[in-house]
Order: structure tokens, then C-alpha cells, then sequence
């Protein structure tokens, strides 16, 4: 085998694909990974793509924002979901798989690879990786060693690597009632650009009780955090006493509504959350509650009645860039382009979304080193929609996201909301299906039989 050219940290979701695309497109790789010489508080073996929290890869529906994202993977070719499919277990409508099989499975079909070695060492200094190679992807996932991370600060900056998220739960626009909740700017200053909803003394109480009440996730016995005041978990604000929320993120100075013409006793502010306008994030709403008492609590605000989520709120360990500030197009640092991230580490959320980072990376760099030009996929698709969300996000405000369809560029105006899943699959997988015509010829890895279908 010639000389690995490209170095990949991590063989996670993320890392194990990006060896794996970057090998079956005829690219030499070392792939480190310190596990089992050094173990995280989470993993238990020494195995490629590990599962260390959920064995559901959620829906096998393409009219599922998670089943769109799988079926642009099956178009791709992915290492992990053809395993996962080959691995699966009984989930209904989800996919779901056998841990130990799947990760033993992911790591056979790595080892055997003669383009992909394996380093079963600590890689701790990101200078010494891009000395030895001419491309550096960094996979190591939110449990990134202490080590990698300080060697990580001299490129990335002292203020944009962070050890902790604390997520706020984001909500379709087209989903709240725009009959309660309105428009307005706090204080009377600047434009509308916050939707409120507002609670009356008896709604707020009830809420602030319910969130007290809540079934809440434990902390991981590693997850010794400790918030920033300005992200405090919202059980957290509502232990400090029942009018915390009220003189704090749901204050209404400055606010009236048009219903009642008098300021309401409370009121939850969202936020838009990208250029579209069909994603709203519930500010100050951080929360360690279950995602079912999250939908279950959130829904008692006015307005949000019959919310849905893009994305729930949680609170744990994590490492990750502020990538809108830091990553250009093809993931790499805007100040040394030949390291690339891949993964959770980039600010995505969950293990489809992290396996499509994955191989979009490797084929970005495989394009470099094959010195062609390759299209990257647009946001009409999840993978492209996924990239935008990393790519434009205010910064100052950027959170970790998993898929979702409020990412993607809106549907033309005839299509009827009942019909738009359908045609949001429909012109993805399109999009997909000619990006991949323009690949030069591959190894097939992923089999029809395994590819959800399209509607």
C-alpha cells in the first residue's frame, strides 16, 4: 500500500465512512483511533462506530427528514447504513440494529480494506497529523481527548471550541398559531424580528409547575458540568425560585398583545433561526427534561398548542466547532485548508447526520487530491441543507443540528402542505442520484434491497 496520504482521528459514524469513501475511491488512509489503548467514559470496546446512546437510526421513511438523509446515504454508497441494514433488528417503521454485531460488522469491513491502516494509537497534536499528510480529517466526535482538543486550539482560537452544548428546543414556524403568538420587539427597540407568546399569571404558574414536575435526564457520571449562567437549563432557573422565568428569558417589559391589549404577565420569545423563516428556536428554553415531557410541557405554552419540533432541547458533554465562523464549504478550516472536520465535532446532531458529514468530506478531499472538479449537493437536499445550516448560521448564536425538513429550501407555492414530505424527497433523491452520476465509476457498496424507497 502507498503511503497514506490522509489522515482521519476517530473512527466513529463519521470517521469509519470518510476511510472507508476515501479507500473505494482509491486513496490511501491511516485511521487512528486510541480506543481500546485509551477508553472515553463512554465507550465500552475498541470497535469502529460504537453506539454508545440510542441503537435507533429513527425513521426508514423518505418522507421522514430522517429517512431522507438515509436514502441520500443509500445513493451514496454508505459504508454505515449498509451495515446497519445487514445488523437490523425489529423497529416498526425505524432502524434499528444489533450494537455489538453492527460495530463488529463496521470494523471488519474496515480491517479488511487494504487502502485503509489502522493506527490503534492516541493522535494528541493536529501539527504532527498535517506534517505527515496532505489532508487531516478530524472525526473524534464529542469526546474529543483533552490532548487533541488544546493541539485544536492553536488553529481554531481560544473561544470557538466548546466542551459543553446547551440546546434550546427549535420549532416549525408553519406550527405555531400565529392567531396567539405575535410579532414585536422587547422595549419597543428595533425591528419585530422575535415572535412572543403569551401567558397569562395562571398559565405561566401552571407551566412553571409542570416544568418543576417534569421527568428530567440524568447527567452521565462523566457529565460534571456546570452551566454558564447565561445558558442556564431551564429547571434549573425555575428551582430558583416560580418568578424566576418571569424577570428573566420570558419577561414581557415592552410587550403587548393584541389580543387583550394589555402586557402579559409572561412571554417566550422564538427566535428565527435561519433565512428561510420555517425554523424558530425557544429562547432561554434549555432543558435536561425528557424529549416526551419536552413536547408534552413546551405545548402548554399559547400559541405552541400543537408545536413540532425540529429539534428538542438537551444539555451534555460535547465538543464542537462554531463552524460558521471557522469552516469553509468543504469543512475544512478557513486558515489551513487541509484540515477538515467531520461529524459531531462540525455541530451536527446524531449518527445519520454525522455519517453524512462523513462521506461528503471524503469526497471533497478525494475531488482535491483526484485534482477535478466535483458539484457539492445543494439544499434542496438534507446533506446540502445540513452543510448550509453549518455554513450561515449567525455565529454568535450557532447550536448543534440534526435533520430536519425546515432546513431545506422551501417548496414552490402550488405544492399543498399535505403533498410537500413527498416532494421533498422526491427532489432530493433526484439531486442525489446526478451528483452520483457524475462520480466516476465505484465499487457498488450499498445494494438496492437496502435503500429506503423513495415515494
Amino acid at each position: 500500500m502507498d503511503a497514506p496520504q490522509v489522515a482521519i482521528v476517530g473512527a466513529g459514524f463519521a470517521g469509519s465512512e470518510a476511510a472507508w469513501q476515501l479507500a473505494r475511491r482509491g486513496h490511501a488512509v491511516r485511521l487512528y483511533e486510541m480506543r481500546p489503548r485509551r477508553m472515553t467514559e463512554a465507550h465500552q470496546s475498541g470497535d469502529c462506530a460504537e453506539l454508545v446512546c440510542s441503537n435507533s437510526f429513527k425513521s426508514i421513511s423518505a418522507e421522514n427528514a430522517h429517512g431522507l438523509l438515509k436514502a441520500e446515504l443509500a445513493v451514496q454508497g454508505s459504508l454505515i447504513l449498509e451495515v446497519a441494514h445487514e445488523t437490523a433488528v425489529p423497529a416498526g417503521q425505524a432502524l434499528a440494529v444489533d450494537r455489538e454485531q453492527f460495530a463488529r460488522r463496521v470494523t471488519a469491513r474496515l480491517e479488511a480494506e487494504p487502502l485503509v491502516e489502522f493506527c490503534r494509537d492516541e493522535a494528541r497534536s493536529a501539527e504532527a497529523l498535517l506534517a505527515a499528510h496532505r489532508a487531516v480529517i478530524v472525526a473524534s466526535g464529542p469526546l474529543t481527548s483533552p490532548e487533541l482538543a488544546e493541539s485544536l486550539r492553536a488553529y481554531v482560537g481560544e473561544g470557538y471550541l466548546y466542551f459543553h452544548d446547551a440546546i434550546a428546543p427549535v420549532v416549525m414556524a408553519d406550527s405555531i398559531d400565529r392567531s396567539v403568538a405575535f410579532a414585536a420587539s422587547r422595549y419597543g427597540k428595533g425591528t419585530a424580528d422575535y415572535l412572543n407568546c403569551p401567558l397569562s399569571e395562571t398559565e405561566y404558574h401552571a407551566f412553571v409547575t409542570a416544568v418543576a414536575a417534569a421527568e428530567k435526564v440524568a447527567f452521565h457520571s462523566f457529565e460534571s458540568l456546570r452551566p454558564f449562567e447565561g445558558c442556564l437549563p431551564i429547571e434549573v432557573m425555575v428551582e430558583r425560585g416560580p418568578l424566576t422565568l418571569a424577570y428573566g428569558p420570558m419577561k414581557p417589559v415592552g410587550l403587548t398583545d393584541p389580543r387583550t391589549g394589555r402586557r402579559p404577565f409572561a412571554a417566550l420569545q422564538l427566535r428565527c433561526e435561519n433565512a428561510q423563516g420555517t425554523l424558530y428556536s425557544m429562547v432561554g428554553c434549555q432543558t435536561k427534561m425528557t424529549w416526551p415531557e419536552q413536547r408534552r410541557v413546551f405545548r402548554m405554552i399559547p400559541g405552541l398548542e400543537h408545536a413540532q419540533f425540529a429539534r428538542l432541547g438537551s444539555l451534555h458533554r460535547n465538543t464542537f466547532l462554531n463552524a460558521p465562523r471557522l469552516l469553509d464549504e468543504d469543512l475544512a478550516l478557513r486558515d489551513e485548508p487541509r484540515l477538515f472536520f467531520a461529524g459531531q465535532i462540525t455541530g451536527v446532531e446524531g449518527y445519520m447526520e454525522s455519517t453524512a458529514m462523513g462521506l461528503y468530506v471524503a469526497k471533497r478531499i478525494a475531488a482535491r487530491l483526484d485534482d477535478v472538479e466535483r458539484p457539492r449537493p445543494g439544499s434542496a437536499t438534507m446533506t446540502g441543507a445540513l452543510l448550509r445550516y453549518l455554513r450561515e448560521t449567525p455565529p454568535e448564536r450557532f447550536q448543534p443540528m440534526n435533520a430536519s425538513f425546515g432546513l431545506l429550501d422551501a417548496a414552490p407555492d402550488p405544492v399543498h402542505k399535505r403533498e410537500r414530505k413527498a416532494f421533498y424527497a422526491r427532489r432530493a433523491l433526484a439531486e442525489m442520484e446526478r451528483l452520483e452520476a457524475l462520480e466516476r465509476p465505484l465499487t457498488p457498496v450499498a445494494a438496492a434491497s437496502t435503500r429506503p424507497a423513495a415515494p
